[in-house]
């Protein structure tokens, strides 16, 4: 009977010991700073960016022939970035989401770092900023997905943790949650975009994760919405068919876009097999250019990420027919000059400029049918329809939607796969992977011809 609370206090004295051991304690102290950094950053990014792209606009909006100054800025803006990226930043070019899946399923850390580094990080954010400044159609919210991943690996490398991939997944579903202020949607995002094959065990790093940077990020700008409220709802009834109408023809224009973004990735990448970095500026310049004379013929509505058209739809006013055109071209031409800048808020602008002349076409709620076309589009770009209603959702404050949104995605998502069914980060990330694995082969090669000393 004795031995009972003498065998209770050595089991409270190496409890004790075990707490006060670094071995204990760092891993965790690392990963809630890792996590707070995320909130930080993504906040931080989202304020630059946004002062860049407003500098652009009141820079081409001033009275004396400045509207004309993106023919010149633009695409030089495009080929700096082009080769800022490909000298210094390889690795950091396009959205980033495919570099993060990337990292996922490469095995070897030398790899993963090659695509997920904090040097790469800090390009990324510079990157972007610099083609928001120059006009560029692109968004922050797929490099604060990569830069997010990058951070907690390293926080994964210099805690001593195991579970790298794991803690990709959460660093990527943070930065999606951060940048929409979204968390579920980053959540839903990690589960359907970003792990396809997701681990029930890596639940409690990517909730732990999305809580802390979200705390991290409430704490400097407080509760918002990303779009405004939208207070249109979608009546039983006839309103029912816009719902079709968005869905399908969103679902079409997305897959559309997938598909011609793939076509030109691949080809682009054959053209630069032989790492000529003259080739792969020229290509930024024209691509730049075209983006420049798009936006000087829309008065600048198509420059930077469509946030402000996007809001303007949704609060009921409707956006000119052809903004949604020139939005998906522009749009193509920044994602296939290889700079860096994600495609969601441009993604979203589009499906936003779709639906209002949808609304306006068929006389229903400007505000409703620009929300039925974000999701419609958005889910036949990435097809993910889970990610898509979710974000949306989030983004307007608006549950009163939530069927007719959910109908939506799946309509966009249903459509666009019977176009093209290769998810578009998915068949990029690909392509990282292939790279890894070719210069992991070659490298392995070189070492075999070394000869023993």
């Amino acid at each position: 009977m004795p031995r009972k609370p003498v065998a209770r206090r050595a089991v409270f004295r190496r409890s004790r010991a075990m707490m006060a051991s670094p071995r204990v304690w760092r891993p965790s102290l690392i990963f809630w700073a890792g996590a707070i950094t995320i909130g930080v950053f993504s906040v931080a990014f989202a304020h630059v960016a946004d002062t860049a792209q407003n500098a652009f606009t009141s820079t081409i909006n001033r009275p004396g022939g400045w509207s004309y100054l993106p023919l010149i800025l633009t695409p030089g803006g495009f080929a700096l970035c082009a080769w800022l990226a490909y000298r210094y930043f390889p690795g950091s070019q396009g959205s980033g989401i495919p570099q993060a899946i990337a990292a996922r399923h490469l095995t070897e850390k030398e790899d993963r770092t090659h695509l997920l580094s904090l040097k790469l990080a800090f390009g990324k954010i510079v990157l972007t900023i610099v083609g928001l400044l120059c006009g560029a159609s692109i968004g922050r919210e797929g490099p604060t997905v990569q830069v997010g991943a990058a951070i907690m690996l390293k926080t994964a490398q210099w805690g001593g943790m195991m579970r790298e991939r794991g803690l990709i997944l959460a660093g990527s579903a943070a930065g999606i949650a951060a940048a929409f202020n979204a968390p579920l949607a980053g959540i839903v995002f990690a589960i359907e975009e970003m792990g396809r094959s997701y681990e029930a065990r890596a639940n409690g790093l990517v909730l732990s994760t999305v809580i802390i940077s979200g705390l991290a990020s409430l704490a400097l700008v407080g509760q918002y919405t990303y779009f405004g409220v939208s207070r249109e709802t979608i009546a039983m009834g006839s309103d029912w068919f816009i719902v079709l109408i968005c869905g399908v023809l969103g679902g079409a224009l997305g897959a559309v876009f997938s598909a011609f973004s793939l076509k030109i990735a691949r080809r682009i990448r054959d053209w630069n097999s032989r790492n000529s970095l003259k080739r792969y500026v020229i290509i930024a310049a024209f691509c730049g250019l075209g983006v420049g004379i798009i936006g000087v013929a829309t008065a600048g509505a198509t420059f930077g990420t469509g946030y402000d058209q996007a809001r303007t739809a949704i609060e009921g006013e409707p956006l000119p027919s052809w903004f949604f055109i020139g939005k998906f071209v522009a749009g193509v031409l920044s994602m296939a000059s290889g700079i860096p800048g994600g495609i969601f808020a441009p993604s979203l602008a589009v499906g936003a400029g779709l639906g209002s002349s949808i609304g306006v076409i068929l006389g229903t709620g400007i505000g409703s049918a620009a929300l039925l076309g974000m999701a419609g589009y958005f889910a036949g770009v990435v097809q993910a329809p889970m990610t898509a209603f979710v974000i949306i959702l989030e983004m307007t404050g608006n549950n009163d939607n939530v069927i007719a949104l959910m109908c939506a995605s799946m309509l966009g998502y249903g459509t666009a796969r019977l176009i093209s069914n290769e998810p578009l980060y998915h068949a990029l990330s690909r392509m990282f992977i292939a790279d890894a694995l070719r210069k992991r082969r070659k490298e392995d090669s070189d070492n075999s011809r070394v000869p023993p000393e």
